[in-house]
């Protein structure tokens, strides 16, 4: 998801040229050179459309981390993946909720390590991306994959799990099917954006998720009346939580406590943090490692060999499968 955890609008991805200002604004890396624990966490999310609409949906739970762990937490809101890697890389910021393909982002190029995954609201640790069109447009899959450069697609983030990945590895891959070949138009942008696209006739067909569409059918009705899904994915892995592998080893096992004992219990206290952790359409945050993300390195190390063998180099794909067929065996072997 590949998807943010709440939005009120719907409105494009904002510039990434707002990384240098908002780095600028939570900047931290001298600290973290000295070794010292840190006198304040900045904590990433990833929305479209900043605080004003996540903004209200996370700061309670950031407010009972913060007396959790003893340190103050500040948000930090990014406009898309990239903006949120490179933050964690510069460690900009410290701990962060990202979904699961730029996850393994942040941990290849940031430093980062995974202390928990997210559990929705109906229990589930997965979700599964989807294909849209407008309801009664006559668009169906099998002319969507006819191709002929008839309809103006909507494609995610390139760094979207749900938007780009997954419908690239189980859909367009495994049939042969280039999008910049198959459709009159592509054009790239957030899953909120995509929806309005399609609802308004601005573009024929687009990539989602199972988790847009619920939080469209809730925020807007009217707007999820005039779209229907045509495909629909294998299960995903869900977001996590991850954090800065150098931090503070007891600051670090505090945040983790935190996630994993949050909303849970009986009482009042615990009463509460539920409905925070529902708002967030969450019920629960699982305990995780980085291994719950292979599925989504089979994903890109698919997507690398048919890069590769789509350029002709040999030496590229051979990698590529290697790995591929590494991450296999790992999940043949696993109960």
């Amino acid at each position: 998801m590949t998807r943010t955890p709440i939005t009120r609008r719907l409105l494009g991805v904002a510039a990434v040229a707002a990384l240098t200002l908002g780095l600028a604004a939570c900047g931290k890396g001298e600290e973290a050179k000295s070794g010292a624990a840190p006198t304040e966490i900045t904590f990433s999310i990833l929305s479209a459309e900043g605080q004003a609409s996540s903004g209200p949906l996370w700061q309670p739970l950031l407010d009972d981390m913060s007396k959790a762990i003893g340190v103050p937490v500040k948000p930090y809101f990014g406009s898309n993946y990239t903006v949120l890697v490179e933050a964690m890389r510069g460690n900009h910021t410290q701990v962060g909720w990202f979904s699961a393909k730029p996850e393994v982002e942040a941990i290849d190029r940031a430093s980062a390590e995974v202390i928990a995954r997210t559990v929705n609201r109906e229990g589930l640790d997965s979700y599964q991306s989807t294909l849209i069109v407008k309801k009664g447009s006559g668009i169906t899959l099998d002319k969507v994959l006819a191709c002929g450069k008839q309809y103006n697609f909507g494609i995610g983030d390139a760094q979207s799990t749900s938007g780009t990945l997954a419908p690239m590895t189980f859909l367009f891959n495994a049939r042969d099917v280039v999008p910049s070949q198959c459709f009159k138009t592509v054009r790239s942008a957030n899953h909120q954006a995509n929806a309005f696209g399609v609802a308004t006739g601005v573009i024929d067909v687009a990539t989602s998720n199972s988790v847009n569409t619920v939080f469209i059918r809730r925020e807007n009705p009217q707007l999820a009346d005039q779209i229907e899904e045509i495909w629909v994915s294998p299960p995903i892995p869900e977001s996590g939580i991850v954090v800065r592998e150098d931090l503070d080893p007891v600051l670090k096992e505090k945040i983790r406590s935190f996630f994993l004992t949050y909303g849970q219990g009986e009482g009042a206290e615990a009463e509460r943090q539920r409905k925070v952790l529902a708002g967030l359409e969450y019920s629960r945050f699982a305990a995780a490692d980085d291994s719950y993300l292979n599925p989504i390195r089979e994903m890109i190390a698919d997507q690398k060999r048919g890069d590769a063998e789509a350029k002709g180099d040999k030496a590229a794909a051979a990698a590529a499968a290697a790995e591929l067929q590494r991450l296999r065996s790992l999940r043949e072997v696993q109960p």
